[in-house]
């Protein structure tokens, strides 16, 4: 199982889709007593994936200890990053402190389309940057790029580009609308478009060793089968069912992208929301209506339930961006 954990809102860029938001502190973070408590409990629920991420988690000062703590407690260590704050140094600690990968985003091989969607004139070169170092300093890595109008034809390019930096995935992100993604729909990829996207990551993934994962796009664990294609993943849309996130102020969501309150840590202890909450246990039922409901791949891909609940106000309602032709077949 894997967790995500905003460790913070606070934030050095402004990138324009931030599902969280980010920039400011949020008052009510949560303090480092409380963080502690909190990676107890999520390793006694039977997590063994946390990703420490924001906001920008290198904001946050006790960043080392959590990492450092996590491990002590039996799970692996992620960090999802900008990349923008990385040198030797702070590499070195994060190397030191156990962290096993970071995710550090990149959105195009073309600086000024990253730099643009991320908001800032030098993301990109401080970004591949950040990726040398990890090389050099032998801290492994993977890339995320979030697709949109103005990249979706460059997703193998960028593939290469980092495999060549050493990279040892490529996760592929589909726009939701929450955050500050609501308002850029101008630049939401069409279902065709998304379709397109898959295909090309799946044929890509034939040919090079390199993990290539879409996110946020269920729908390519049944693609994969028709490539037939072996992947180590069994499901897509993962939401409350084996994964979770938290946010800074200690708020429990089913998914990043579901802005969906089903708890706070501080009022009742994480491990019992992961057990008894009705949401996760709703969702663990696979009771899905319309037309994810009577497909034959509901368990293994299940639809985007933040899909769902942002155009219908139902996470249990069907996807609204599936890319299949109807219901019960799988159809290119």
């Amino acid at each position: 199982m894997i967790i995500s954990w905003n460790t913070t809102r606070a934030c050095n860029l402004a990138c324009e889709h931030c599902y969280r938001d980010a920039g400011a502190k949020d008052k009510e973070e949560l303090n480092t007593k409380e963080a502690l408590q909190l990676l107890s409990e999520i390793a006694n629920s039977g997590f063994r994936i946390l990703i420490l991420s924001g906001g920008e988690p290198l904001l946050r000062k006790d960043i080392y200890e959590l990492i450092y703590q996590t491990t002590q407690l039996g799970m692996r260590a992620v960090l999802g990053t900008n990349g923008t704050l990385f040198n030797e140094e702070i590499v070195r600690k994060l190397k030191k402190a156990g962290l096993a990968r970071v995710g550090i985003s990149l959105d195009s091989t073309d600086a000024q389309i990253h730099n643009r969607f991320r908001r800032h004139k030098n993301a990109w070169q401080k970004t591949v940057q950040a990726m040398r170092i990890c090389k050099q300093e032998g801290l492994d890595f993977q890339v995320h790029t979030t697709v949109t109008q103005r990249n979706f034809k460059e997703v193998a390019n960028i593939t290469d580009f980092v495999m060549q930096l050493g990279a040892s995935a490529h996760h592929i992100f589909f726009l939701v609308p929450t955050g500050r993604g609501k308002e850029i729909s101008d630049v939401f990829l069409t279902n065709l478009q998304i379709k397109e996207v898959l295909v090309a990551v799946l044929n890509k993934q034939k040919d090079i060793p390199m993990e290539l994962k879409p996110v946020c796009a269920p729908q390519f664990i049944p693609l994969a089968k028709q490539f037939n294609l072996a992947i180590r993943f069994t499901r897509g849309c993962l939401a409350g069912i084996s994964y979770c996130c938290i946010l800074p102020n200690g708020d429990v969501h089913p998914c990043p992208y579901l802005p969906l309150k089903v708890g706070n840590v501080r009022d009742q202890k994480f491990s019992q929301l992961w057990k008894e909450n009705q949401v996760f246990l709703r969702l663990r039922s696979y009771a899905y209506h319309g037309r994810c409901g009577s497909c034959k791949e509901s368990t293994s891909c299940g639809g985007c339930r933040a899909r769902a609940w942002h155009t219908f106000g139902d996470y249990m309602a069907e996807d609204p961006e599936c890319i299949f032709k109807n219901s019960h077949a799988v159809c290119l």
